[in-house]
């Protein structure tokens, strides 16, 4: 089994309420993913509620059975859709895969 770990922090707006927007719509985005891939056998995502500097904004988990279907997730055209979302809305990211 892989776990697939994806830490972004959101851009910041002028409009303060715009990055919770953008967290809250990635959110449910990325949520919906279940519905389309059938490699991502568990996925929970995150908020963070951590106001530090240096911390993240979103987490994401997710369980794969093997780097494969994990591959398969990443190439599928859903999760390449919401890339391009999530490109315009995030400022860094931060990834680790591992074994379960």
């Amino acid at each position: 089994m892989i776990k697939h770990v994806v830490m972004l922090r959101m851009k910041e707006y002028e409009n303060k309420t715009q990055k919770l927007e953008n967290a809250l719509k990635l959110k449910k985005a990325l949520e919906a993913l279940k519905i389309y891939i059938d490699e991502l056998k568990f996925m929970e995502v995150g908020l963070n509620l951590n106001v530090k500097p240096h911390s993240y904004d979103l987490v994401l988990t997710a369980t794969f059975e093997t780097e494969e279907a994990l591959d398969n997730y990443r190439n599928h055209p859903e999760h390449k859709k919401l890339m391009v979302f999530l490109r315009t809305v995030t400022e860094q990211s931060t990834v680790v895969d591992y074994e379960i």
